[in-house]
């Protein structure tokens, strides 16, 4: 699938270089749309999404994390454009050491320093009392590069507490940009510190010289005092008495400073015992101020205490720090324990969730909080939509009338969470004008699946995404990469199978509660049970039916932007392609009965070419509700065509031509209604309006044959237009069957028509035709002696007025309609007049030539409207005369008179 938008290109980096940590601006050009969009950020090789904060398309800020190159590019990828490029780089520096005393944000070692001091020098001064600054001026910190410093004193260190310490080294870190005063005055100090080294050395010998002298004089007067004996008795006596000498000072002594050894032993004690308390205050408050922030909800502090507090006392052998950091163990403890109770209460935000399962993470928590979570909000969701469910059937058996005012919520509500997604704007084109169709309430169930959707869309896609975090492992923290955080990211491909059954499910509650909701016959008996309970009083109109689909629609699309697999999307298009089906079957139903309606609307009034305005309203009605499905006819990206079931087909196919039989029904009902049965109780409250009387006043001045001929009238336009439109407006959205609903409905019309023409003819020929035989009798007429005739009979004049009478009332209506019916209604008159002829045993010369004289009469005065019979025989005479033209040329001159008469 090739990308819409070129690939991110970083072009620059403020500040270049920096230790780890440094809070960088990244500036470019295609850095994402958004940030969804943004899904990887690299400095130097190292994953720095986690603190990446998207600003617009050209500016990302985030941090350095520890990498593992000291110089790389920047590399960013999105969804809309893939892996980038960088034009500039960025330097990793190594950080600086840190003092002891130095303030620092994080933790220092001091056992290093401590043991280092010890092994060296043992009258060292306590920690506390060693000197940060020797020289004694300001320090200056130069920005000469480390690596460098290290290439040009190899093996050396600028620290003064190191063995391998290098003054050039110290003094170009601290003081290159120092003056040279600054430096005299830094050596005079250094002068001032080792005099007073000196001169404490020389008082405590000073302290010491009345003793040492003291000393010195009795050991001359033993010395001299053996060497005038010389002997070994005096020798002997003396050093016993020296001895005892000795004993009696020792014992004298001890009892003198008994007392001040022993303050001395105890101010030693109590002073090593607050030295420990100072230096490892750190442990000793450690259980209370884990609580302290606890309460305040700063875990951050308490994570890195205990990770410091961890490191240092651990694995320790004392048993006061042991009591005291199992203290600090129960604590925590209870700590992850209140984390993972945050985690699974729900509802909660994606971002709580990640804090919480980083936390956990931190804390080594035992089992899988990730997954825990991620339970949790399934089972959360499930809920959700089940007690959305029975919250609208309980308010919809509560109510009287099972009816929600949906004005400001009605609206595709879907919309408001597709916003969250690249798919929203491709939605918004629904957000169309509000017509008067919003103006009314909405069923409970069109509210339910309103609602319900937009849950699903407002809970699965962070669902979605924290599965997505579990997955890449983006959830565990960064100190925990190599940890057995991974290995728990590693589960995730284990557990893909138990996910994808938890979204199977989550598509399948979606599907079946709208499916109870909406199509209860689609479900089994257990199902129903589960997901329905609904009171069907009445079935859902087409018009809602289509919002519902576009509802389903907008959550389909939604879904599928968050890249979730087809398949498990699949029940929601069988969903929409049921719904589809049903609303078409639900329109044409309703339909029909609309069209049944329109014999009420009828009012008679006839336009210039004999037609009313019912075919016009059948046309509209049908075109109107192909219109109103156009979009449940269009397929959409996925969708299949709602005609792909042969059985889909066929029933279609039925309800069109029933919608065409209804509407033939109602044509024949007009044509037969008496001139008293006007039907008035489907009127509404505008029945006062004077129109409505009007037409209610012409209905009733119209006579039956009247209406016989406006409903012929009207079946002939329809067989000539209306069907054949019809056919057009099904076969332009793509209706099957065509040829047979077109068949069957000119059928039914043209039986119809056939049936209306017959009973029209019957009503206006009988009457004619029946008065011919009374009228050729009259007077005692009789063929076989009758006078000379004088002209046409008053009979055959009265069939002439009665067949003139029958064009008038024809013409009125429609002139189309003329030549059929008196075509007709003559060939009834002359079959009759024929008939009677046939009856007469014999006539007289006058009764011949009055027989003929009338029926040429007739003849020649109907001429127009000769039936083909007719029309053919006058043919075959034409035919015989003109090929025996010139034989019957001998008959002109003596037939001349004959041919006249």
């Amino acid at each position: 699938m090739s990308r819409s938008r070129q690939p991110p290109l970083v072009t620059g980096i403020s500040p270049n270089e920096g230790i780890s940590w440094t809070k960088v601006t990244i500036r470019g050009e295609n850095l994402g749309t958004g940030p969804t969009d943004l899904i990887g950020l690299t400095i130097c090789g190292h994953n720095c999404l986690l603190t990446a904060e998207w600003m617009s398309a050209s500016k990302i800020v985030c941090r350095v994390g520890q990498a593992k190159n000291d110089k790389g590019d920047i590399i960013v990828t999105t969804k809309s454009g893939g892996r980038g490029t960088s034009t500039v780089s960025f330097k990793l520096l190594k950080p600086e050491r840190i003092g002891i005393l130095d303030q620092s944000a994080v933790w220092v070692d001091e056992m290093n320093y401590y043991d280092m001091r010890t092994d060296r020098n043992k009258g060292i001064p306590p920690l506390s009392l060693r000197p940060a600054n020797p020289l004694g001026i300001e320090i200056e910190k130069s920005k000469f590069p480390q690596k460098d410093l290290e290439k040009l004193f190899h093996g050396m260190s600028g620290d003064f507490t190191s063995e391998n310490f290098s003054a050039a080294w110290y003094l170009i870190e601290n003081h290159s940009t120092t003056s040279f005063d600054q430096l005299k005055m830094a050596v005079s100090n250094l002068k001032k510190q080792a005099n007073k080294k000196n001169e404490g050395s020389l008082a405590y010998v000073k302290g010491g010289l009345s003793t040492f002298f003291e000393a010195q004089d009795a050991l001359s007067a033993i010395h001299q005092k053996l060497e005038a004996d010389g002997t070994e008795k005096v020798e002997g006596s003396m050093t016993q008495k020296l001895e005892n000498v000795l004993n009696r000072a020792s014992n004298t002594a001890d009892t003198l400073f008994q007392e001040v050894l022993g303050r001395k032993d105890k101010a030693d004690s109590t002073r090593n015992a607050l030295n420990v308390l100072q230096r490892f205050k750190f442990l000793f408050n450690l259980p209370l101020n884990i609580e302290r922030n606890i309460q305040k909800g700063d875990y951050d502090v308490v994570i890195n205490d205990y990770e410091k507090a961890k490191s240092l006392f651990g694995k320790t052998e004392v048993q006061v720090f042991k009591k005291y950091y199992a203290e600090v163990e129960t604590r925590i403890e209870d700590l992850r324990e209140l984390l993972l109770d945050k985690l699974l209460e729900t509802p909660s935000t994606l971002h709580d969730q990640k804090r919480y399962i980083r936390y956990l993470s931190d804390l080594h928590a035992d089992g899988d909080p990730s997954w825990q979570c991620i339970g949790a909000q399934h089972k959360w969701i499930l809920q959700l939509m089940h007690s959305c469910k029975e919250s609208y059937v309980k308010d919809l058996k509560g109510n009287a009338t099972p009816m929600m005012e949906l004005e400001n919520d009605l609206r595709p509500s879907a919309l408001a969470h597709l916003s969250q997604t690249a798919s929203l704007k491709r939605a918004s084109s629904f957000q169309s004008a509000r017509d008067d169709t919003w103006r009314y309430k909405a069923p409970h169930r069109v509210a339910f699946v309103e609602k319900l959707t937009k849950l699903v869309l407002s809970q699965l896609p962070n669902f979605w995404k924290l599965w997505i975090s579990y997955v890449n492992g983006s959830l565990f923290s960064e100190t925990a990469e190599k940890s057995g955080q991974m290995e728990r990211s590693k589960n995730a491909r284990q557990r893909q199978h138990d996910f994808k059954k938890m979204i199977q499910e989550v598509m399948y509650s979606l599907v079946k509660l709208i499916r109870g909701a909406l199509l209860p016959f689609s479900l089994k008996e257990g199902e129903l049970r589960q997901y329905g309970g609904w009171e069907m009083k009445s079935e859902l109109s087409g018009q809602w039916l289509t919002h519902v689909i576009q509802t389903v629609r907008l959550t389909y699309e939604s879904l599928t932007a968050l890249e979730i697999p087809n398949d498990l999307l699949q029940n929601i298009q069988d969903l929409i392609l049921d719904l589809r089906v049903r609303c078409i079957m639900i329109t044409l139903q309703h339909t029909a009965e609309d069209i049944k309606r329109l014999a009420e609307k009828e009012d008679w009034i006839v336009d210039n070419e004999g037609l009313t305005s019912l075919p016009s309203q059948f046309e509209q009605c049908i075109v109107h509700s192909l219109q109103s499905l156009r979009g449940v006819l269009e397929c959409k990206p996925g969708e299949a065509s709602v005609f792909q079931q042969p059985k889909t087909q066929e029933e279609v196919c039925h309800l069109s031509i029933s919608i065409m039989q209804v509407f033939i029904y109602c044509l024949e009902q007009l044509s037969t209604k008496p001139d008293g049965d006007i039907d008035t109780t489907h009127l509404s409250v505008d029945v006062s309006s004077p129109d409505l009387f009007g037409s209610i006043h012409e209905d009733l001045s119209l006579s039956s044959e009247q209406r016989l001929l406006i409903v012929l009238s009207n079946c002939c336009y329809l067989e000539r237009h209306t069907f054949l439109n019809i056919a057009e407006h099904f076969e332009k959205h793509n209706f099957q069957g065509i040829e047979k609903i077109t068949q069957v409905s000119m059928t039914s019309l043209k039986e119809l028509d056939q049936r209306l023409f017959e009973n029209y003819i019957e009503l206006k020929a009988d009457p004619i035709v029946g008065s011919l035989e009374p009228g050729i009798y009259a007077g005692y007429f009789d063929w076989k002696d009758c006078l000379t005739p004088t002209g046409v009979r008053n009979y055959l004049k009265e069939a002439l007025v009665n067949i003139i009478a029958v064009h008038a009332e024809v013409f009125t209506i429609s002139k189309e309609l003329v030549p059929r019916v008196l075509s007709k209604i003559v060939e009834a008159v002359s079959e009759e007049l024929s008939r009677l002829m046939q009856c007469v045993s014999s006539f007289s010369k006058n009764g011949a030539l009055q027989a003929r004289l009338e029926i040429c009469a007739l003849r020649d005065t109907v001429a127009v409207y000769l039936t083909p019979e007719s029309k053919l025989l006058e043919e075959l005479l034409n035919k015989f005369k003109s090929r025996m033209h010139l034989q019957l040329t001998c008959f002109q001159a003596s037939a001349s008179p004959m041919l006249k008469t």
